[in-house]
């Protein structure tokens, strides 16, 4: 069976030595069934010859005909114009890089047969550097059989060499010499969807010249339709897997032995929502098995998913366990600190921080404490999870923001945590709430629990969307919130990514809103500043010192100011809708009316424009992230870069999302009916799949 028998490498086809291996392993291929499943991103149509007079600006054709005239222009840049007539019409083709030979070589009257893409000149319509050759006599070169494809690659890695491999090992396919078997039954396949396995992989690297070009590239071609539910299924099943040994795993049982959740809620100066005790009662009752809780609380922003996670980390206290609390950036963890501190600390429990900056003496304390169980809990970054990081019993982990995190770094915590036989409990939050078939394919080796309503004072925010040609009228806005007792947040952001950067645009806007509004306070944040500096100016900001705070997208998340009831945010449609709606929700924390203005610099394009109207129509998280993924597609809501799941290699989230429900419905009958071909399905499919069967 495939997955059972060694794969045969990929050096067993001809040309490929230790240097070709070492590109292809680049590209994910170590052997040819992975050179198979390496499929084109697109396709070029060399199956005819287009007579010149029928093209477009766009296309990419094969053309035929005589050089009419060639020369050498020297201008700005160096360069040989020829020009290509057919009878129906003439062509330039234009070269800023050519030799002597090429040169001597494309004289009037040469015959050539050329491809690339067709665009408007000077002169007419025009290709820039198109493949070519001289048709031979009486015998010209014959057209490709087939549309051409065009596959990811890497330094190196030429198409040429691709598709000759390609050939290798679709003909060791066709002649049966290559373990690749059917593992999913016919009858588990989507309707139209049913193609043999093999059948669907030759026609998608070497699709008929009539095969339909707008399908193939929009990805809905019934070969791409049965691999891409192939592969989700596989992703799907990795994850049930790691759900199966988690629950197969031993965990301790943490059950009250001391009545300190209690104590908190009565010291609490709020009740909690019937959403948070419902969600509240389903990690109680996790927490309470022998076995690891594996649980993803999602609630849109203020929904006080942090007070939740407070009572699950009480919980381990009181089972004489520790808890760790780890967040993706320094400044949420630190406001997690703070929380935790000012709720646990009157509780007896010594809540500690740990983070990257933490150093020398300061570290080597906070190390000994964790270690000997002084410390209840630990809250700070991934520097929580470094090897010289030790528990004395890790009872429960609690991450958030998961989505940023992604599922190696779950497996990673499993394995940190992992003592004497025993795995900690794991509690994931995340404000972007993400919709259920999407949860259900991505998470599903996680519990799903939904915080879906707001604490009572909460104020729905209005939001307004205005172009920065009316920057003036904004500043006045600001300056009259500010007249009145209420603070406000200006954000920057930028277009490169650069952490100098946008401290730069924070720094210039708050100089420049300071010089317009004299008798304001302003503060200035962003992601240089020390963990100490940024804690002082929010605590002045949070304190009333401040009036304006001018941020980068630092404060997403984790800030709590309930005075501050407007918020102006400067490029929005740089930003995607989650990041937008993380922002909004620091505003309207309080019972006063709160306003949100999205800043743009137009024009704007038509996916702007949708984005910020979303923004403007709704504060539902739920139905944000729903639009969310319907415009963008999964990457906002799952952090596509950070996620090993979603490193899909056919699939899309979000064109496929009709397969969703057919995946989970096949996932289950292949476990009860036919669970030896899970571990066969998922290595073919997801990397590293080995790991997920073994956890």
């Amino acid at each position: 069976m495939e997955g059972l028998a060694a794969p045969q490498p990929v050096t067993a086809l001809r040309r490929v030595g230790p240097a070709m291996q070492e590109r292809l392993a680049k590209l994910g291929i170590g052997s040819v069934v992975d050179l198979l499943f390496h499929l084109p991103s697109r396709y070029q149509d060399r199956t005819r010859i287009v007579p010149i007079g029928s093209l477009r600006p766009g296309d990419h054709a094969v053309v035929e005909g005589e050089l009419s005239a060639a020369e050498v222009k020297v201008g700005r840049r160096r360069m040989l114009l020829a020009q290509l007539v057919d009878g129906t019409g003439t062509i330039v083709l234009r070269f800023f890089y050519f030799t002597a030979a090429q040169q001597a070589s494309l004289t009037r009257g040469t015959r050539l047969r050329c491809f690339g893409e067709v665009r408007p000149g000077a002169t007419g319509l025009e290709m820039v550097h198109p493949e070519y050759r001289r048709p031979n006599g009486d015998q010209p070169p014959a057209v490709e059989e087939h549309l051409t494809p065009i596959y990811p690659t890497t330094e190196g890695l030429q198409q040429t060499t691709l598709r000759q491999l390609t050939d290798q090992a679709l003909d060791l396919l066709t002649q049966g010499e290559l373990p690749l078997l059917e593992l999913l039954p016919a009858e588990l396949l989507p309707a139209g969807g049913e193609l043999p396995l093999a059948e669907a992989l030759h026609f998608l690297h070497r699709p008929p010249p009539d095969a339909p070009l707008a399908l193939l590239a929009d990805g809905r071609h019934p070969a791409q339709q049965r691999l891409a539910f192939e592969e989700l299924l596989a992703h799907h099943l990795s994850l049930r897997q790691l759900r199966l040994a988690s629950n197969r795993q031993r965990a301790p049982a943490l059950r009250p032995r001391r009545a300190l959740v209690e104590a908190l809620l009565a010291a609490l100066p709020f009740s909690l929502t019937a959403a948070q005790q419902r969600v509240w009662g389903e990690i109680a009752d996790d927490l309470a098995q022998f076995h690891p809780m594996m649980r993803l609380v999602q609630g849109d922003v203020g929904s006080g998913k942090t007070v939740v996670a407070a009572l699950a980390a009480l919980r381990a206290v009181e089972a004489e366990h520790q808890a760790a609390v780890m967040a993706p950036t320094e400044l949420l963890a630190e406001q997690h600190f703070r929380n935790f501190s000012h709720w646990l600390t009157p509780l007896g429990i010594e809540v500690a921080w740990l983070a990257g900056k933490l150093k020398g003496k300061a570290r080597k304390a906070a190390l000994e404490r964790i270690l000997s169980g002084e410390v209840g809990v630990v809250v700070g970054t991934h520097a929580l999870f470094q090897d010289d990081v030790a528990f004395q019993a890790l009872g429960l982990v609690i991450v958030d923001e998961q989505h940023r995190f992604g599922v190696h770094q779950r497996l990673a915590l499993r394995e940190k945590g992992a003592r004497a036989g025993r795995q900690p409990h794991q509690l994931i939050m995340t404000a972007t709430p993400i919709p259920r078939t999407l949860a259900m394919t991505a998470y599903a080796d996680l519990d799903l629990s939904t915080i879906d309503e707001l604490p009572p004072g909460r104020t729905p925010v209005e939001t307004a969307v205005l172009p920065d040609s009316r920057r003036d009228e904004v500043v006045a806005r600001v300056a009259g919130a500010c007249a009145e007792g209420r603070q406000a947040y200006w954000v920057c952001t930028v277009i490169e990514e650069s952490e100098l950067l946008e401290a730069q645009a924070a720094a210039d806007t708050a100089a420049l809103l300071q010089q317009m509004l004299p008798q304001l306070r302003v503060g200035l944040v962003h992601g240089r500043l020390k963990a100490d500096e940024k804690e002082q100016v929010m605590a002045a900001f949070k304190g009333g010192e401040l009036d304006l705070l001018v941020a980068t997208t630092v404060i997403e998340v984790g800030v709590d100011v309930p005075n501050a009831t407007l918020m102006i945010i400067e490029n929005a449609e740089r930003l995607g809708l989650a990041q937008l709606h993380q922002l909004r929700g620091r505003v309207g924390r309080g019972a006063g009316k709160s306003h949100c203005l999205l800043l743009y610099h137009p024009p704007l394009s038509a996916m702007s424009r949708s984005r910020l109207a979303i923004l403007r129509e709704s504060n539902d998280g739920f139905e944000i992230a729903r639009r969310d993924l319907e415009l963008r597609g999964p990457g906002e809501l799952l952090g596509t870069r950070q996620t090993g799941l979603m490193q899909l290699k056919i699939a899309d989230l979000r064109r496929d999302q009709a397969l969703l429900p057919a995946v989970n419905r096949a996932a289950g009958i292949l476990v009860r009916q036919a669970p030896e071909r899970i571990p066969a399905l998922v290595r073919r499919w997801v990397a590293g799949g080995d790991r997920y069967g073994t956890v």
